[in-house]
């Protein structure tokens, strides 16, 4: 990288980050603001989620989840994507790295189309044992299940779930000319409890065809709806609602990424906005105290060695039931 590449991004660094195109075009009329709370742990392993955010309000119904592309991402010439295991020891725990052993077409259209995976025996950490419904067909027994896309005449996977445990990862098109980016920062919704790891318990997962909408039935009580709302070369829209408030006062949602350092890391920065703040506030994601938000921003300013064109996260929009209603 010469000089004026590493200024560049510097500059972008100082600005916060936060570019027009990621964030909200100034405060919404009405807005719910929520809690923010860090459960993160200091990590050497770059391929361990040690960074927790949790999100509570027992008022909220519905809210926006957006995957943007980091501010530097028409300044990246080549990716870097490639797993670290330097410093990890995955000796007793679930290495993460394995091939399927069924793959299974639930539903498509020339434009999209949504694909479940079966891993080997024993290859996750929890049994792939909720029902995923498409229509009036049920099917059993996936570990994983991805949403692709038709884009410039090649696929392109846009949002993948695993139904064992909830985890969800989103990414907008590849930027300009670019053929790929990375995912990096997983999110779950619903009432989210630890089991071993934090987790969401589904009942069953549902999708709908016709709004491109998946239903999340709890085990816990409740459901959830996440629909696309917005998929471009820029960012990614999630509309999410829910049906009541969390059981137990548990999370309504959590973001799980990985850092070890500035250099190596899927999510290095927070930002927030809150409901009578004069302006954004920031701070680093392994020291972030906690806050109360309107809209909540974790992502990068400067590039990472670790899927260095993974996009930023953004969660806001936040609505109490009567609005969420209208």
């Amino acid at each position: 990288m010469t000089w004026t590449d590493r200024r560049r991004f510097l500059i972008g660094g100082a600005s916060l980050a936060l570019a027009p195109r990621a964030l909200a075009q100034g405060q919404p009329e009405e807005e719910l603001q929520v809690r923010v709370e860090n459960n993160s742990t200091p990590e050497l392993c770059a391929e361990k989620d040690n960074i927790e955010l949790d999100f509570y309000s027992s008022r909220l119904r519905r809210m926006q989840v957006q995957a943007v592309h980091p501010s530097y991402i028409n300044m990246i010439d080549r990716d870097r994507y490639a797993p670290d295991w330097s410093s990890c020891d995955f000796s007793h725990d679930y290495s993460g790295v394995v091939e399927h052993t069924r793959r299974h077409t639930f539903w498509e259209t020339p434009e999209f189309w949504l694909v479940g995976y079966t891993f080997p025996p024993n290859a996750f950490w929890r049994a792939p044992t909720v029902p995923v419904r498409v229509g009036d067909r049920v099917e059993r027994g996936f570990h994983m299940v991805q949403v692709w896309m038709s884009y410039r005449q090649r696929a392109e996977e846009i949002l993948v779930f695993y139904p064992p445990d909830g985890y969800w990862r989103a990414r907008p098109l590849p930027y300009e000319e670019m053929r790929w980016t990375a995912y990096g920062s997983s999110f779950l919704i619903g009432p989210v409890e630890t089991q071993q790891r934090p987790i969401v318990d589904f009942e069953e997962v549902i999708f709908e065809p016709e709004t491109k909408s998946f239903v999340l039935k709890f085990k816990r009580g409740g459901e959830a709806h996440i629909r696309i709302d917005k998929i471009d070369q820029e960012r990614m829209v999630l509309d999410v609602s829910y049906s009541a408030e969390m059981p137990d006062g548990l999370p309504f949602a959590s973001l799980r990424s990985m850092f070890t350092m500035q250099t190596m890391n899927d999510a290095a920065r927070v930002a927030w906005r809150t409901k009578r703040g004069s302006g954004w506030q920031e701070a680093e994601v392994i020291g972030f105290p906690g806050a109360s938000a309107t809209e909540f921003w974790v992502g990068r300013h400067l590039p990472s060695r670790h899927n260095l064109s993974a996009p930023d996260m953004v969660f806001g929009k936040f609505q109490a039931a009567a609005l969420a209603s209208r």
